[in-house]
């Protein structure tokens, strides 16, 4: 089936722990973008891709919830569509990580390689696991001065059983990575170049959407906008 080609996996964090970074660097990665407008891109004010609302521009923190699409061929030659939902990390939009994350099959939590899980880790992550998704940690800036990696990942395993996580969300994969720097491993001690192994780690571990033909048709409310003219 179609659908067994797709992936929806949103992407979690506490503010400023990288999220809107990786993801970018994903797209430019991606080959879906030309050369001469990833040079715009690079040489503009705004390098972030997708945080192109003005105010997030002018505050430097995601608002709103956006979705892009990446299409990526794995090592089989097989082609996946992977939808990336890159969300809000600061408490104050928190009603919006709440509504899109019932779009996702799975979830990237990014933490910080020095901070650590923080207040809002800990809420994006107890919506998740409401909704049943499975996370996969990735450990951002790890090339960061006094980062502690390792400590982090016992503290990520440490929160989700807080949390009363089930076996298989507290048996959840790993990623290195540096999201401003464009790579990511599966080893502390390998540097890549490169975020393949994030991709891999989607179609791996997050499940394709599962259709049910015979329930009822159903919509997500979205935001809406008017004008006073």
């Amino acid at each position: 089936m179609y659908s067994d080609y797709i992936r929806n996996v949103a992407v979690i964090a506490h503010v400023d722990h990288g999220k809107t970074t990786l993801v970018d660097q994903l797209l430019y990665q991606s080959g879906m973008f030309r050369t001469e407008e990833l040079d715009k891109l690079q040489a503009g004010e705004n390098k972030l891709i997708m945080d192109s609302n003005p105010l997030e521009q002018e505050r430097g923190i995601t608002i709103l919830s956006k979705n892009c699409a990446i299409f990526y061929t794995d090592a089989e030659g097989d082609e996946y569509k992977i939808n990336i939902i890159d969300t809000p990390g600061h408490a104050d939009f928190g009603g919006e990580v709440e509504r899109v994350l019932k779009m996702a099959d799975g979830v990237l939590l990014l933490v910080d390689a020095f901070e650590g899980p923080m207040p809002q880790t800990r809420f994006v992550l107890t919506k998740a696991l409401e909704n049943k998704l499975r996370p996969i940690v990735v450990i951002n800036k790890v090339d960061r001065e006094n980062s502690r990696p390792d400590d982090v990942v016992n503290e990520v395993f440490d929160l989700l059983v807080q949390l009363g996580a089930e076996d298989k969300a507290l048996d959840f994969p790993i990623i290195y990575a540096s999201g401003r720097q464009g790579w990511a491993s599966t080893k502390l001690d390998v540097k890549t170049n490169n975020l393949k192994v994030v991709y891999d780690a989607i179609i791996n571990h997050v499940p394709p959407p599962q259709a049910v033909p015979d329930a009822p048709l159903q919509m997500l409310v979205t935001n809406q906008e008017y004008s006073d003219y």
